[in-house]
């Protein structure tokens, strides 16, 4: 996972601490403890991913450009809903998905 920001990397390897945690009963309340907070976490990147892409574009991006550079290639229309603050929808997976 070496193509992730490093703050990405820093997410993921502090999951990895949780698993690594020995006692199942600490691991638990640790990841509880996560897991309560969630929400606001959720909450605060959905704002900084809107704020972001609101500064894009005032630069001048085009929504094809923010979806590409900044979303990971979403489409053009899913970038101006996250500008809007608008969530997706989630969708089933499909049988076989991960």
């Amino acid at each position: 996972m070496t193509d992730q920001p490093e703050e990405v990397q820093r997410l993921v390897e502090a999951i990895a601490a949780l698993e690594a945690i020995e006692d199942d009963a600490a691991a638990a309340l640790a990841a509880t403890r996560v897991l309560d907070d969630w929400p606001d976490y959720h909450s605060q990147l959905r704002e900084l991913r809107q704020r972001r892409v609101l500064a894009l574009r005032a630069q001048g991006k085009t929504w094809q450009q923010i979806a590409e550079e900044a979303l990971g290639g979403v489409h053009p229309t899913r970038a101006q809903q996250i500008a809007q603050g608008k969530r997706g929808t989630k969708r089933p997976k499909a049988e076989g998905e991960p």
